[in-house]
């Protein structure tokens, strides 16, 4: 996964999380809605000002923004004690 794909996974979950929507982020931030909009579609790569204004704008540390998703758990199905077939 790049760098710009964590970045837009990480915008969009903790934007969502925080019931912003990108409008209110870029005037939070004082950067340009649609460029919020290019970073979370991963049009463009973020400098690290950028990363930190919208950081501190989301109210967390700009390493949370770059920080790699966990994978999903992988759900198994419970055992029915029937023995299949």
């Amino acid at each position: 996964m790049e760098i710009r794909e964590i970045l837009a996974i990480n915008l969009r979950k903790y934007r969502r999380a925080r019931g912003l929507s990108q409008e209110e982020l870029a005037h939070r931030a004082d950067i340009d809605r649609t460029y919020i909009s290019a970073l979370e579609r991963r049009v463009y790569a973020a400098g690290i000002d950028v990363v930190d204004s919208l950081a501190h704008a989301l109210g967390m540390e700009a390493a949370d923004l770059l920080r790699r998703p966990e994978p999903a758990a992988k759900v198994t199905p419970p055992n029915d004690g029937t023995g299949g077939s």
